[in-house]
């Protein structure tokens, strides 16, 4: 296992001075039923805040990632290449081997202290889920939101974890002084396909009830509708179904992404593609000819189906790294206003 190549950008494919050291690396196993047949790597990061690359997608600079690896187990999860920094496979082992960032909380309140840090906006569970399981024994959250909302530091969180729940006195806390986005990720509803295409998550009625939970105590919730999986979530009852859900749990927001299959995902999804729909495969490998992304009609026709029924269904979508801010309430004016009042939203 190669340690000394886990540098602060190999998560985005940048070679740097190593994160760590191998004589840093603690591994463990656990004789428990939820952290059977997992090992963990605990080791003492030299940098947590990184940087993404210019030429990526994505609409935000900085992540903070406590783990590598995600005992979630999506057959898609675009990350599993970066295991092969470790030599380990992004397969299993990308399931099974999962290295933990201790010192996480410690480190990011000493490096949001730097003079060189500048406050930007951080996202977080961008790379693999924060809130997987082996957050609830290593419980690196609260002290991460903490430094967060100590430094009024804003960020946002995206997850497919219910355990996100223990932390919402933390996140109404950091929402009192700076910008939060808190979304949770559902593609789809059909319980027989995130049995399989999901094995590790919650179930995604289970999520949908933490985006309620967030709403009733106060924050807005949006939902990132990924992924979209191709002639197996996209039907246009099972979209509407999907869409219906998150619109009774009271999301502020849908936002649609379509199957997208990096090197490393792409060759575990389509072996399992192989086992459960062997009909598939020479429509995948037609539609997934020319690279990682599906043909630009293809995510057009989800994205506008999906915002139909967003709009049908009272909810719209979320603009592009845009977090919502959850304020206290306004003191009540004095004296009191005579007559019919007119409610606003925030």
């Amino acid at each position: 296992m190669r340690w000394e190549n886990l540098t602060a950008d190999s998560e985005h494919g940048r070679a740097d001075a190593a994160l760590f050291g191998a004589d840093a690396v603690t591994t463990r196993t656990f004789d428990t039923p939820e952290f059977r047949g997992i090992t963990f790597h605990e080791i003492r990061a030299r940098s947590i805040i990184n940087r993404v690359p210019a030429v990526s997608r994505m609409s935000f600079q900085w992540t903070v990632n406590p783990y590598r690896g995600c005992s979630h187990a999506c057959v898609y999860c675009f990350a599993r290449k970066t295991h092969s920094y470790l030599d380990l496979d992004t397969g299993l082992g990308f399931d099974s081997q999962i290295v933990v960032k201790v010192n996480a909380p410690e480190l990011l309140r000493r490096q949001l202290a730097s003079h060189r840090w500048q406050g930007e906006h951080i996202a977080m569970g961008t790379n693999v889920d924060c809130y997987q399981r082996a957050e609830g024994r290593y419980r690196l959250m609260p002290g991460i939101i903490a430094a967060l909302r100590d430094r009024a530091n804003p960020f946002s969180i995206l997850t497919k974890g219910t355990l996100i729940l223990r932390d919402l006195d933390l996140i109404r806390q950091a929402a009192e002084v700076t910008d939060v986005g808190i979304s949770v990720s559902v593609g789809f509803t059909d319980q027989e396909l995130w049995r399989t295409v999901e094995p590790g998550t919650p179930a995604p009625e289970r999520r949908l009830e933490v985006v309620r939970a967030f709403g009733e105590h106060g924050i807005g919730c949006g939902v990132l509708m990924a992924p979209v999986i191709p002639f197996l979530s996209d039907r246009p009852d099972q979209l509407r179904a999907t869409v219906r859900a998150i619109a009774a749990s009271g999301a502020t927001s849908v936002t649609p992404l379509v199957l997208h299959l990096r090197p490393g995902a792409r060759e575990w999804f389509m072996t399992w593609l192989g086992q459960h729909h062997p009909y598939l495969v020479p429509r995948y490998e037609r539609l997934y000819a020319d690279g990682s992304y599906a043909p630009k009609w293809y995510q057009r026709r989800i994205t506008r189906q999906v915002h139909e029924l967003a709009e049908e269904y009272g909810i719209g979508p979320t603009r592009g790294g845009t977090p919502r801010r959850i304020r206290p309430p306004e003191p009540a004016a004095e004296p009191p206003v005579s007559g019919p009042i007119q409610l606003s939203l925030l």
